[in-house]
């Protein structure tokens, strides 16, 4: 598993609003211009985060966006989910993405790999954005 620069900008985003006042809506550049994001790339990811209920936004003057739950209940492994997909290291031994892989033809190979996928699992599913704050 390799984060994309999609995750990686989410994560920074999602601790941004989690230290900001319950209910305050945050201007796309004012999260960009403090975690060094490209603005028009935000946005994107944003949106993502929002159809997908992860955020909230309001429109106009005091608008922008804001955590829709609680940064303890947004865990790294549901992030990273949205922006790129499955966390195991071949589709193969994914658990929500599953896809038959060459790899297959290898018992031992997709044991190890299922055992990498589990530990990843396992600290990615109970770290959450207020952890990472």
């Amino acid at each position: 598993m390799r984060l994309t620069t999609r995750s990686e900008y989410a994560l920074l985003a999602l601790a941004f609003l989690a230290r900001q006042t319950p209910d305050t809506y945050v201007p796309v550049e004012t999260i960009a211009e403090h975690q060094g994001i490209p603005p028009k790339f935000l946005e994107q990811i944003l949106l993502t985060l929002k159809r997908s209920q992860v955020l909230i936004s309001q429109k106009g003057q005091h608008g922008g966006y804001r955590l829709a739950k609680k940064p303890e209940l947004i865990t790294l492994a549901e992030v990273v989910r949205l922006l790129d997909g499955p966390l195991a290291p071949s589709e193969s031994v994914s658990k929500y993405f599953y896809r038959a892989t060459p790899i297959q033809k290898e018992e031992k190979l997709v044991t190890v790999l299922a055992e990498i996928r589990d530990r990843i699992l396992e600290i990615m599913e109970k770290t959450t954005v207020a952890d990472i704050c």
